[in-house]
């Protein structure tokens, strides 16, 4: 290759913005509602929102009150085939319907009743549709199935990272060595081994992660949301997600008033964990009725946010960063390309240099050079987010009413409606070409979906759970 080729294919290569991710950012702003269109909202000016799976491994081996799952998921059997099958498909059509570039998670049941090479096939076919893969679990499994994962059968690494999302709360039944959580705390020596896992994972085979933690919550456990984050932001978690429990999924494990978690609840006690006010208005993911988010890092014990949404200078770069780089793809970049790309933008605009190290001055007032210089500079970014689902009782009435194209003449319905328009989460279905919101899937398409499924994939035989692991020792864990 001569000079004059390699340097035109570093050009094309280092191109900040790439069309067909352009193309796909203004179609999804064009399907927002007018209410989602705030100067806060990522979705369309930065991403077109996250994604997952669905009817590819419904099964699950924990009993959780409330669970969204509908009455005939575990009666499915867990296919490799079938889920690498789906996985395919379903990537394929939110490829052609969202871009190049997207956040999906690998979601249904439990994702570790998967074998590790099924489960690798099903990462390898996301990633290959240009999607950054999540794992959905309950954590419990061993380091072994990990790393069966994680490397293939010649020892050499599959990944380079992996994405984990692991579900811990009180009112999941079945947890070996803790069959029934007398507390959320009893539950820390589960949190940090899932978590020293992939640490561990990192140190012996150089595969880093990133991992999520997700709990739902109840009246029975709100009052704990401020303990877990005190107990647990260290573990190595770099997102604390909670989902308000909603009236979904199967109605057999409905089990007293979930209204009573109020969204504004559970976010005063993300708070109270956090040590500060979270102030969810600085980005938008969707409509705010679904999504609160807050992006930060930990220095030390305190918890510090990206942008002050009280000072209009933070506000003014969150500004500039959607008007210069919200169309830079950031999702799957190698980190070499990405600055690349983010140093022709700024090469192109100078004052983006000017916004940026302003930036970084008042944080690091804001944080204290003590503060840093004690903790050797290392800032932990941590985001802290709620998700609240709606009860199937609305999801239901408004999706048909969507499907005529009718609006809702009732307020209830038509928030319901606004809700599902401006989704941030989205579910792909290759036989009709459409895709639908979380909501809709679970609240109404998830229950016929499973019962035919139970029909194509009946469960033949009881899986051999000998091989999980030990359950951790602790002075917290008060089951005996």
């Amino acid at each position: 290759m001569g000079l004059m080729t390699a340097l035109r294919a570093l050009e094309r290569a280092t191109r900040p913005y790439d069309p067909e991710f352009v193309a796909a950012m203004e179609r999804r702003w064009a399907e927002l509602p007018q209410s989602a269109r705030t100067p806060a909202q990522v979705i369309g000016r930065h991403a077109v929102g996250c994604e997952g799976t669905h009817g590819v491994f419904p099964r699950c081996n924990l009993k959780c009150t409330p669970c969204y799952h509908s009455r005939d998921a575990n009666a499915v059997r867990v296919d490799g085939p079938h889920t690498r099958e789906q996985v395919a498909a379903q990537m394929d059509l939110l490829r052609r319907l969202r871009g190049p570039r997207a956040h999906a998670q690998l979601i249904g049941g439990e994702v570790s009743l998967l074998p590790p090479d099924d489960h690798a096939a099903a990462l390898a076919i996301m990633h290959e549709h240009g999607r950054e893969p999540m794992s959905f679990t309950h954590g419990d499994f061993d380091y072994d199935y990990l790393v069966r994962l994680a490397l293939g059968p010649d020892g050499r690494r599959r990944f380079g990272r992996l994405s984990f999302a692991a579900h811990f709360d009180r009112f999941m039944y079945g947890r070996r060595g803790i069959e029934r959580p007398p507390s959320e705390k009893a539950l820390n020596p589960y949190r940090r081994r899932f978590a020293d896992m992939f640490a561990r994972l990192r140190r012996e085979h150089g595969v880093r992660s990133f991992l999520a933690h997700n709990m739902t919550v109840t009246p029975g456990n709100l009052d704990e949301v401020a303990d877990v984050i005190r107990d647990c932001h260290a573990m190595g978690f770099g997102m604390f997600s909670f989902q308000p429990a909603a009236f979904v999924g199967d109605e057999r494990r409905w089990k007293g008033d979930y209204r009573e978690a109020t969204p504004d609840a559970v976010w005063a006690q993300i708070e109270r964990g956090a040590g500060t006010r979270l102030d969810h208005d600085v980005f938008h993911n969707g409509d705010v009725r679904c999504n609160r988010t807050a992006y930060g890092f930990y220095a030390g014990e305190r918890w510090f946010p990206f942008l002050d949404g009280d000072d209009p200078r933070d506000v003014a770069v969150r500004d500039a960063f959607f008007r210069r780089f919200g169309k830079v793809n950031f999702t799957g970049t190698p980190p070499a390309l990405l600055a690349a790309r983010v140093l022709r933008v700024a090469a192109r605009h100078p004052a983006t240099i000017t916004t940026a190290l302003g930036w970084l001055t008042r944080t690091t007032r804001r944080v204290g050079i003590g503060r840093l210089l004690r903790n050797r500079l290392r800032v932990r970014p941590v985001t802290f987010v709620m998700h609240q689902f709606m009860d199937a009782e609305d999801v239901a009435p408004a999706w048909e009413l969507m499907r005529r194209g009718e609006r809702s003449k009732d307020p209830r319905l038509r928030e319901t409606q606004e809700r599902l328009a401006a989704c941030h989460y989205a579910m792909a279905h290759p036989e009709d070409g459409t895709l639908v919101p979380a909501c809709v899937q679970h609240a109404v398409l998830d229950p016929g979906e499973n019962a035919a499924l139970r029909t194509l994939l009946p469960i033949v035989e009881v899986r051999d759970r000998t091989t999980r692991p030990e359950p951790p020792t602790s002075g917290d864990n008060e089951e005996k």
